[in-house]
């Protein structure tokens, strides 16, 4: 089979790779059927997840069709189509039995086109089958599916969650790419008065508009001095970091309000610089994390309800075979508008 391999720091190819098997009692086998490109993808290639090994295939967002299973998965059978999550859970230990699977230490967690070989290929293998994949009801596609894989639980989870959005506050995300917009639609869950996206694409700011920001605002103009309107000079209650830098990192501490609490969705790869010296009288609040998905079965509830709307995340498509195209394109967002990027088998 044919699979997307990291060669290093700025190296990929889609080229030959061995077919997956079983190797635990507890993995199965998918056939990918959709699959996308995730923004920790490109920090790999940039050299900023250093783990990552030459050799490895990369992906952790897919949603498949099974094709074996081991012998200790109790719950799926050759045939079922199910979404594969970005994380995996042993679900024995002590991370694990208290929902924080992304710190699993029985051999899941973030592994996933990380640590082992992932899904961004014609066959996938997934540990932990049982815990780490979904079935998913015939009113709900691919494309929709593949969001719950990672994005919108990271969103949910890492940034309206740890920042405690509630009615009434003013949320700031900054970074309106695939996670800030999902964050944007996950906070408007809990109806706060204003949320106010940040970000240089004008491109990105429109598509926070249509996702549920009410104020948007360029990242080079005065993001500080808008919030403080909208506040009466106090700040936001909540800013979300989406992007992953040490500018985006400092403007977020910027414009949080005494109290107030900054999430940290961002994957850095360089060191940011936290101003203490400011910010140790504020009583603010900072939290990083990385996504559990103890929120997907909910999120995929809501989404066959109808109360969250992801139709317009996906803008860009291509077979499968194309994903060196679709790397070039998603890689490219100022110039080619992309959010999320779709591949499927034709």
């Amino acid at each position: 089979m044919k699979g997307l391999v990291f060669g290093g720091p700025g190296q990929k190819s889609w080229t030959d790779v061995p077919d997956p098997g079983i190797i635990d009692p507890r993995d199965a086998v998918i056939r990918v059927d959709t699959v996308t490109i995730c923004g920790t993808d490109l920090h790999i290639l940039g050299g900023d997840v250093p783990e990552v090994e030459s050799g490895r295939v990369l992906g952790h967002e897919a949603v498949g069709t099974v094709t074996e299973v081991g012998d200790g998965v109790t719950g799926l059978a050759p045939g079922d189509r199910v979404l594969a999550s970005c994380i995996s859970g042993c679900g024995v230990c002590r991370y694990c039995r208290q929902g924080s699977y992304g710190q699993c230490r029985g051999g899941g967690g973030w592994i996933l086109g990380h640590l082992v070989d992932g899904v961004q290929a014609e066959y996938a293998r997934l540990p932990f089958a049982d815990l780490s994949t979904y079935k998913l009801p015939d009113s709900v596609s691919d494309e929709a599916a593949v969001l719950l894989a990672d994005i919108l639980p990271t969103s949910y989870e890492v940034g309206v969650l740890n920042g405690a959005v509630r009615p009434g506050d003013t949320v700031v995300v900054v970074g309106a790419g695939p996670i800030g917009l999902a964050a944007v639609t996950t906070a408007r869950l809990f109806s706060p008065a204003h949320i106010v996206a940040v970000d240089k694409a004008e491109s990105r700011l429109q598509a926070a508009k249509v996702f549920g920001a009410d104020v948007t605002v360029q990242a080079d103009g005065d993001p500080l001095e808008v919030v403080r309107s909208l506040t009466g000079g106090l700040g936001a209650d909540v800013v979300m970091e989406a992007v992953g830098t040490p500018a985006t990192f400092e403007l977020c501490t910027a414009l949080v309000r005494p109290g107030g609490r900054v999430a940290n969705i961002g994957v850095h790869g360089k060191p940011a610089t936290l101003h203490l010296e400011e910010l140790w009288i504020k009583n603010v609040t900072i939290t990083t994390g990385l996504v559990d998905t103890f929120s997907t079965p909910r999120l995929l509830d809501m989404l066959v309800a109808g109360q969250l709307d992801t139709g317009h995340m996906i803008t860009h498509r291509f077979p499968l075979d194309a994903i060196m195209d679709a790397y070039d394109v998603f890689s490219r967002p100022a110039q080619t508008g992309a959010l999320k990027v779709a591949l499927s088998r034709e």
